[in-house]
């Protein structure tokens, strides 16, 4: 009767013990994943074509040397070879002169854009749209700092400003390689009208990484939530303890410009400085948008290797 029993009760016991290990190992990555992880943002930028980059017709140039008749070297010296005169001729040559510039003009339009130069004066043009990740040992605290002055003084409005900032992070990462563990990016192309979606589509799967944005600064209105108490870091004072073996910081940089433009495929450390190089020297006439995220923002926090690996999978070792 005894081993009857207890050839019934062992698998029972078997079956509580998995059961409870995983009730422990499911409630251990609950607290983790309720962990708090805060976050900065850098960015601003309008996907309309920029005043800049259109091309208004040139005002004929006045006084002499003009293209008006009577003064200095203009068209009205062509008129005695069409065989007209006085003011009627004047008149005349304006008008053919006009025309024949117009088609000058459309002619080397055309041929730009046949050389795989993007076309400014389109409607639609191609935009491109590009993500850089880095992933750093946590030891580069200075790195976090260095964003976080980005963004208190940052011109987010302005293209010299959206430039700058580009400049300024890829300056910061570009000082920091002997931290540097993993990389990642891309870029697609995209048209106008849909680059914006793209974009702002990057742009929400970083931030949805965050449990708060403890610094930010878009469009010019700057933000900040580093006094107050992030949850969870109450129950879980391990998270004060920073630069541990194992933990990280995640630097993202998100650019929308005008034309085909690319970062190289990231396998290395050379290839990420290029990419960084890149970003860095991007004009601000064909910047639309851009974005500077970096987790963990506040003092304190911490990314730990299980929350690299969970969170951002696509990186690769460098």
């Amino acid at each position: 009767m005894l081993k009857k029993l207890q050839r019934i009760f062992k698998p029972l016991l078997k079956i509580s013990f998995v059961f409870s290990l995983v009730l422990v190992l499911a409630l251990s990555h609950a607290d983790g994943a309720l962990a708090a992880r805060s976050g900065g943002r850098i960015g601003g930028g309008s996907f309309r074509m920029p005043s800049s980059r259109t091309y208004a017709p040139r005002t004929a140039p006045r006084g002499g040397g003009g293209y008006y008749p009577g003064g200095g070297f203009g068209f009205p010296f062509l008129l005695p070879l069409w065989g007209f005169g006085g003011g009627f001729g004047g008149l005349f040559g304006i008008l053919i002169f006009f025309a024949i510039a117009n088609f000058l003009v459309q002619t080397f339009r055309r041929v730009t854009s046949e050389g795989g130069e993007e076309v400014a004066y389109s409607s639609n043009p191609t935009v491109s749209v590009t993500r850089l990740q880095v992933g750093l040992l946590a030891q580069a605290r200075d790195l976090q700092t260095e964003l976080n002055n980005i963004a208190e003084k940052a011109d987010t409005n302005t293209p010299a400003g959206k430039a700058e900032i580009l400049q300024e992070a890829s300056l910061a990462l570009l000082r920091h390689p002997e931290y540097w563990v993993y990389a990642g990016g891309g870029t697609q192309q995209a048209k106008l009208n849909a680059a914006e979606s793209q974009f702002n589509r990057l742009s929400l799967a970083e931030r949805s990484k965050f449990s708060e944005e403890t610094l930010s600064n878009i469009n010019n209105q700057l933000k900040s939530a580093q006094a107050k108490e992030l949850p969870g870091d109450a129950d879980n004072p391990t998270r004060l303890i920073s630069e541990g073996p194992g933990e990280y910081i995640i630097v993202t940089l998100l650019a929308a410009t005008l034309g085909k433009w690319e970062i190289p495929k990231i396998n290395n450390t050379e290839d990420l400085r290029q990419a960084l190089r890149q970003m860095g020297s991007l004009p601000g006439e064909q910047l639309l948008a851009i974005e500077v995220l970096w987790t963990p923002q506040a003092e304190g926090d911490t990314l730990t290797s299980d929350d690299l690996f969970a969170e951002y999978p696509d990186l690769t070792l460098v």
